[in-house]
């Protein structure tokens, strides 16, 4: 399964600049791991979510099962 991060991103007026800026990752390194090709073996990884979620101010839990229960791909 892979998750709909761009879609994730759109829904919450988010773009890879902002997550960047507001949780102190690198552009570059976010914007590699969002839109790097998923597999069984590689989705979002743990700085993703820390980014996400620090961004929204935002526990990870809570940005985890958001893209559990609404942005998951077949």
């Amino acid at each position: 399964m892979r998750i709909d991060i761009k879609g994730y991103l759109e829904h919450n007026h988010l773009t890879i600049y902002k997550v960047a800026k507001k949780s102190g990752y690198g552009y570059t390194t976010l914007h590699k791991s969002f839109n790097k090709q998923q597999t069984s073996a590689t989705s979002l990884n743990l700085r993703d979510l820390h980014a996400l979620a620090a961004t929204q101010e935002v526990a990870m839990w809570q940005i985890l099962k958001e893209l559990e229960e609404h942005y998951l791909k077949d």
